[in-house]
């Protein structure tokens, strides 16, 4: 039973969380998990980490667009692709009036890079999309978001 109290009953009893890690690849369903994690943010008080994650240019790879690159094109095509992202997502933390840092990572495994930073930055909550592959899908290409639920000891929002 909730505390009987004009705090608690307003919804001011004070802010639960005070940075946001929001992890993104720039893709669509990410965007919209940042767009709802900014507006979250933004009903807590509280800031976000915006967090992107590229991973090491490898010479044998399944991307078939890396396989094509050299290791510089590889660095040009992801620097652009972050630069890309976290100005989109600066504008809409900066418009609707919510503190954000960036950062960026070259990691082999993104869901480690999630968990260190949020641990690095202080984070309290770590808001993230899912793309919901289930089946063997799931098991086959593996689940960033799923390793970061198993592995991360600060709470995880994901949003579908």
């Amino acid at each position: 039973m909730p505390p009987e109290n004009e705090a608690w009953r307003t919804g001011k009893a004070g802010t639960m969380y005070k940075n946001i890690l929001l992890p993104t690849d720039g893709s669509e369903l990410a965007d919209k998990a940042v767009k709802n994690g900014i507006a979250f943010a933004k009903e807590t008080n509280a800031k976000i980490t915006v967090l992107t994650v590229a991973a090491p240019f490898h010479v044998f790879t399944f991307n078939t667009q890396a396989v094509e690159d050299t290791q510089e094109e590889y660095r040009k095509r992801m620097q652009e692709h972050i630069t890309k992202t976290l100005q989109v997502v600066t504008g809409a933390a900066k418009a609707a009036g919510v503190a954000c840092e960036t950062v960026h990572m070259e990691h082999e495994h993104p869901y480690q890079a999630i968990i260190d930073t949020a641990k690095a930055k202080d984070c309290d909550l770590i808001m993230m999309a899912s793309h919901g592959r289930r089946g063997i899908s799931a098991v086959v290409l593996g689940s960033e978001t799923l390793k970061v639920l198993t592995h991360s000891k600060i709470p995880v929002l994901v949003h579908r």
